[in-house]
């Protein structure tokens, strides 16, 4: 079953894989030998999809410097466009609104689709309040996508550390379901408690309102070093002093990270809500660190092991 069949089957558990494209100063020689050499690590893994980030500097999201300077890399349709020739697979392709404009948006719209073959596009917004008045707005956008012939299949993300009774997270996801996202995409998850409490909400606002709820796809990450954890934090994953203590106390800190999420994953899981929302993993490494990336095979395999457990269709 292609991906498209089985992001719109609720019957089925998704398993993706993420990645960033190299750098865009990189020949075309390297990128190709590094679409070549994520296509062998991934080549035995049972996945249905990859995913292929657009990555921002992000700057004006906070005050605190960013632990790492940030390099522009490739666009992600380019490289989503290589690694589906590669791999065989379907990609979704991010893609940073931020940087567009009302008379720009529907040019990159066309290329995307024309010259690259995208075909899942998730939509992301402002990385600050502050920039909402540059760019074309994430609602706008997104109806503007969802009426563009290429008929992309939309989705968006997801952070349930801002679902609070102020702000529903739960709400805002009806709404760009309304507006045509078929699938939301969690960003790294490091503490079971607000993921619990925004699909739980998610589960209870969607049957209120009448509407078939859409597919979450849980985002898991490993980390085995401070300089990681120092930027994952920075990017907004919210990780508790104590699970930070843990991994970076850890003599093997990759394994208890691995453990960690295995066990977050596990709590997530064993909830009412996992017969009514469609799921999925998504498996990535913010790291260019090789044994961090290497961690995320073995991540991949241990939260399959999870859903399996749990009884979930689990195709790939």
């Amino acid at each position: 079953m292609n991906l498209e069949k089985l992001m719109a089957d609720p019957r089925y558990f998704v398993l993706l894989y993420g990645t960033t494209p190299p750098r865009a100063d990189a020949p075309a020689e390297k990128v190709v030998h590094a679409a070549t050499r994520l296509a062998g690590r991934v080549a035995d893994l049972p996945l249905d999809g990859l995913v292929v980030y657009d990555v921002q500097d992000e700057a004006a999201r906070v005050s605190e410097p960013r632990p790492f300077p940030f390099l522009p890399t490739l666009d992600a349709p380019t490289y989503g466009q290589i690694l589906s020739q590669q791999t065989g697979k379907s990609v979704v392709t991010y893609k940073c609104i931020a940087t567009e404009s009302e008379a720009s948006w529907s040019g990159w719209l066309d290329r995307a689709h024309e010259q690259h073959g995208v075909r899942f596009l998730s939509l992301v917004g402002m990385a600050s309040s502050r920039d909402s008045a540059k760019g074309i707005g994430l609602p706008r956008a997104t109806a503007i996508a969802a009426e563009h012939p290429g008929r992309f299949v939309l989705g968006g993300v997801t952070i349930a550390e801002r679902h609070t009774p102020a702000r529903s997270e739960s709400l805002r996801l009806i709404a760009k379901a309304g507006q045509g996202c078929r699938y939301f995409i969690s960003q790294a998850i490091y503490d079971a408690t607000p993921t619990i409490s925004l699909l739980r909400d998610y589960a209870r606002d969607c049957a209120d309102q009448g509407v078939e709820p859409r597919r979450i796809v849980l985002d898991f990450v490993p980390v085995g070093r401070p300089q990681t954890m120092r930027f994952m934090r920075w990017l907004g994953i919210a990780i508790p002093d104590a699970t930070a203590s843990a991994i970076l106390n850890d003599p093997a800190p990759l394994s208890r990270s691995i453990a960690i999420c295995r066990d977050l994953l596990r709590t997530i899981l064993d909830q009412p809500y996992v017969d009514r929302i469609p799921l999925g993993l998504t498996i990535e490494s913010v790291s260019i660190n090789r044994e961090e990336i290497g961690a995320t095979i073995e991540l991949l395999h241990t939260l399959r092991e999870v859903a399996r457990e749990r009884g979930l269709p689990v195709t790939a």
